[in-house]
């Protein structure tokens, strides 16, 4: 089971692996008790684990960050249901944490998965194909002005393009 592939669905406690998606919804698969169930993208959200991030009092710092942090500090986890003990904790592991705009919930959260993803021996690490992307992207910024020129016109001509009507009423006879 790789990091990539764990999602949180929101109204549904745990972790989950995303096995297959569907254009209405996914079929997960909990870390905790193993079964299997379709989720309605309807009623619930999904985000990939890779994607959460957490406010700090510089920048963001993606959620790995802080499981690495949680790992190398070897202490135990606090109970998860004492707010004051989880706030200690972050302050000790993760100091440069914006305890303002962080939840005490949101807390408690990286705790319970923090457990469940050791519990299942799942090693944290984003995926290689960010650190890709992002590499890619840096070339893509040195383009010739030029080319930034000339594609700026064409932008500018469609938001100026009157609106389409969509679905205009049947004139009736």
């Amino acid at each position: 089971m790789e990091y990539n592939k764990l999602v949180a669905v929101t109204g549904l406690s745990g972790l989950f692996e995303l096995i297959s998606s569907k254009s209405d919804g996914g079929i997960v698969r909990s870390l905790e008790d193993k079964s299997s169930k379709f989720v309605s993208n309807r009623l619930h959200q999904f985000s990939h684990l890779e994607s959460i991030e957490v406010f700090t009092n510089d920048e963001n710092v993606n959620l790995t960050e802080v499981f690495l942090a949680m790992k190398t500090n070897g202490s135990s986890l606090p109970d998860a249901n004492n707010a004051k003990e989880v706030k200690s904790y972050f302050e000790k592991v993760y100091p440069a944490m914006d305890f303002e705009r962080v939840y005490s919930s949101d807390m408690k959260k990286m705790v319970k998965w923090f457990d469940i993803l050791s519990k299942n021996n799942i090693e944290i690490k984003l995926s290689e194909s960010k650190g890709e992307e992002a590499v890619n992207e840096v070339p893509s910024e040195k383009k010739s002005t030029a080319s930034v020129k000339a594609a700026t016109p064409k932008a500018a001509a469609v938001k100026n393009a009157p609106a389409k009507k969509i679905n205009t009423p049947r004139k009736m006879a």
